[in-house]
Protein backbone atom coordinates (compact mmCIF):
# COMPACT_ATOMS: atom_id res chain seq x y z
CA UNK A 1 0.00 0.00 0.00
CA UNK A 2 1.42 3.41 -0.93
CA UNK A 3 1.61 6.45 1.35
CA UNK A 4 -1.31 8.00 -0.56
CA UNK A 5 -3.44 4.87 -0.11
CA UNK A 6 -2.57 4.84 3.61
CA UNK A 7 -3.59 8.50 3.90
CA UNK A 8 -6.88 7.79 2.13
CA UNK A 9 -7.53 4.83 4.45
CA UNK A 10 -6.88 7.03 7.49
CA UNK A 11 -9.41 9.57 6.17
CA UNK A 12 -11.97 6.86 5.40
CA UNK A 13 -11.52 5.36 8.87
CA UNK A 14 -11.84 8.74 10.59
CA UNK A 15 -15.07 9.46 8.67
CA UNK A 16 -16.53 6.14 9.84
CA UNK A 17 -15.71 6.87 13.51
CA UNK A 18 -17.66 10.07 14.14
CA UNK A 19 -17.48 9.72 17.92
CA UNK A 20 -16.13 12.75 19.79
CA UNK A 21 -14.40 10.42 22.26
CA UNK A 22 -12.10 9.01 19.59
CA UNK A 23 -8.47 10.08 19.67
CA UNK A 24 -6.19 9.70 16.66
CA UNK A 25 -2.63 8.86 17.68
CA UNK A 26 0.63 7.69 16.04
CA UNK A 27 1.65 4.28 17.41
CA UNK A 28 3.47 1.24 16.03
CA UNK A 29 4.53 3.33 13.02
CA UNK A 30 0.84 3.61 12.18
CA UNK A 31 -2.15 5.80 12.88
CA UNK A 32 -4.30 4.35 15.66
CA UNK A 33 -7.77 5.32 16.73
CA UNK A 34 -8.39 5.14 20.47
CA UNK A 35 -11.65 5.14 22.41
CA UNK A 36 -11.31 6.09 26.08
CA UNK A 37 -7.58 5.40 25.79
CA UNK A 38 -8.08 1.88 24.37
CA UNK A 39 -6.80 1.07 20.89
CA UNK A 40 -9.63 0.26 18.50
CA UNK A 41 -8.15 0.14 15.00
CA UNK A 42 -4.78 0.97 13.52
CA UNK A 43 -4.15 1.95 9.89
CA UNK A 44 -0.81 1.19 8.27
CA UNK A 45 0.70 0.41 4.87
CA UNK A 46 -0.11 -3.25 5.55
CA UNK A 47 -3.85 -2.58 5.91
CA UNK A 48 -5.91 -2.45 9.09
CA UNK A 49 -5.30 -3.86 12.54
CA UNK A 50 -8.54 -4.28 14.48
CA UNK A 51 -8.64 -5.02 18.19
CA UNK A 52 -11.65 -7.32 18.45
CA UNK A 53 -10.82 -9.27 21.61
CA UNK A 54 -10.42 -13.02 21.92
CA UNK A 55 -14.19 -13.54 22.25
CA UNK A 56 -14.80 -12.25 18.71
CA UNK A 57 -11.57 -13.59 17.22
CA UNK A 58 -13.07 -16.73 15.61
CA UNK A 59 -15.81 -14.69 13.90
CA UNK A 60 -13.24 -12.15 12.74
CA UNK A 61 -10.93 -14.81 11.32
CA UNK A 62 -13.83 -16.26 9.32
CA UNK A 63 -13.91 -13.06 7.26
CA UNK A 64 -11.86 -12.84 4.05
CA UNK A 65 -8.33 -11.40 4.21
CA UNK A 66 -8.16 -11.64 8.03
CA UNK A 67 -5.36 -13.14 10.11
CA UNK A 68 -4.15 -12.91 13.70
CA UNK A 69 -1.63 -10.08 14.10
CA UNK A 70 1.92 -11.16 14.67
CA UNK A 71 4.88 -9.19 15.93
CA UNK A 72 8.04 -11.11 15.20
CA UNK A 73 7.35 -14.68 16.30
CA UNK A 74 4.64 -13.67 18.78
CA UNK A 75 0.95 -13.93 17.90
CA UNK A 76 -1.30 -11.21 19.33
CA UNK A 77 -4.60 -12.88 20.28
CA UNK A 78 -7.59 -10.56 19.88
CA UNK A 79 -5.80 -8.36 17.34
CA UNK A 80 -6.71 -9.03 13.71
CA UNK A 81 -4.80 -7.90 10.64
CA UNK A 82 -7.00 -7.19 7.63
CA UNK A 83 -5.23 -7.00 4.28
CA UNK A 84 -6.06 -4.03 2.05
CA UNK A 85 -8.25 -6.23 -0.15
CA UNK A 86 -10.56 -6.84 2.84
CA UNK A 87 -11.32 -3.16 3.36
CA UNK A 88 -11.61 -1.85 -0.19
CA UNK A 89 -15.20 -0.64 0.27
CA UNK A 90 -16.67 1.36 3.13
CA UNK A 91 -19.14 -1.36 4.15
CA UNK A 92 -16.30 -3.82 4.77
CA UNK A 93 -14.21 -1.20 6.59
CA UNK A 94 -17.20 -0.17 8.71
CA UNK A 95 -17.88 -3.76 9.74
CA UNK A 96 -14.30 -4.05 11.09
CA UNK A 97 -14.53 -0.68 12.82
CA UNK A 98 -17.87 -1.59 14.41
CA UNK A 99 -16.49 -4.91 15.69
CA UNK A 100 -13.45 -3.17 17.18
CA UNK A 101 -15.53 -0.31 18.64
CA UNK A 102 -17.81 -2.83 20.30
CA UNK A 103 -14.84 -4.45 22.01
CA UNK A 104 -13.19 -1.14 22.97
CA UNK A 105 -16.46 0.12 24.47
CA UNK A 106 -16.53 -2.94 26.75
CA UNK A 107 -13.16 -2.02 28.28
CA UNK A 108 -12.71 0.35 31.22
CA UNK A 109 -11.33 3.77 30.27
CA UNK A 110 -7.58 4.16 30.64
CA UNK A 111 -6.30 7.06 32.68
CA UNK A 112 -4.29 9.55 30.68
CA UNK A 113 -0.58 9.15 31.22
CA UNK A 114 1.23 12.26 32.41
CA UNK A 115 3.49 13.77 29.79
CA UNK A 116 7.17 13.06 30.27
CA UNK A 117 9.25 16.15 30.98
CA UNK A 118 11.47 17.24 28.11
CA UNK A 119 15.04 17.14 29.53
CA UNK A 120 16.22 19.51 26.79
CA UNK A 121 14.10 22.39 28.10
CA UNK A 122 14.98 24.24 31.25
CA UNK A 123 12.19 25.08 33.70
CA UNK A 124 11.29 28.75 33.84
Amino acid sequence: MSDLMETVLIERTRALIPDDKVEQKRMFGSTCFMINGNMTVCVSRRGLMARVGTGQQADALAKPFASVCQIGDRLMPGFIRVAAEGIENDDDLKSWIDMARSYAASLPPKAAKPKKPNPGKAAT
